[in-house]
């Protein structure tokens, strides 16, 4: 398996988690991702580079139904192990953090693991935090144009969504990168009155 982080970034992020603000982001995003689950009727989610965990825990009380959840978080022992694939996959607050010269082997183990869809968000300008190295947080700053190529090389977009700070999208595997002996998932296409009410979620009304 391709490197996904160094083991001296591993150690940093490791430290920084120990800070009980740093790696929650995601929770913005759940009534974001609990409305996309409900549309395309996943039970099973992959909150790949979990942080704290806190999507879980936040779609737990926002779902009647919601999914089994599974962390990757390279930073938490427990969390650790080289996910198994789901149906659904959330990347929320991490791309931007990447190693810029790992960033090619995330992207590919995303699309390993992405079955189905995903959703994955990215910050395009710098963080507010600076790292032990004097680095900002986020190691790449870089527009939507150049993200989106990176994305659509290894996926199909289904949503894009432009936030004041960077973006958010809905992807699906491409049906020529699942194995021979497992069919592709029929076209789901996002219908307005969901789209409406996702652009309605907490996220938007900052």
């Amino acid at each position: 398996m391709s490197t996904l982080i160094t083991e001296e970034y591993r150690q940093m992020q490791a430290a920084l988690h120990q800070n009980p603000n740093y790696g929650v982001a995601s929770v913005q995003y759940a009534p974001t991702v609990a409305e996309i689950l409900k549309q395309v009727g996943s039970t099973e989610l992959l909150d790949y580079g979990a942080g704290k965990g806190r999507l879980g825990e936040t779609l737990q009380t926002l779902m009647l139904n919601p999914p089994q959840i599974r962390h990757y978080e390279p930073s938490r022992p427990e969390w650790s192990a080289t996910p198994q694939p789901a149906p659904f996959v959330t990347c929320i607050d991490v791309l931007e953090h990447i190693e810029p010269e790992l960033l090619d082997n995330v992207l590919d183990d995303l699309r390993r693991v992405t079955l189905d869809r995903g959703f994955f968000t990215v910050h395009t300008g710098p963080a507010v935090k600076i790292l032990p190295d004097g680095r900002n947080a986020h190691l790449i700053q870089e527009p939507a144009s150049w993200w989106l190529p990176k994305f659509m090389s290894r996926f199909e977009l289904k949503v894009f969504q432009s936030m004041p700070q960077g973006f958010w999208i809905v992807v699906q595997r491409k049906a020529d990168t699942f194995p021979a002996e497992e069919p592709a998932a029929a076209p789901n296409p996002y219908n307005a009155g969901i789209l409406r009410r996702v652009l309605k979620s907490s996220i938007f009304k900052k």
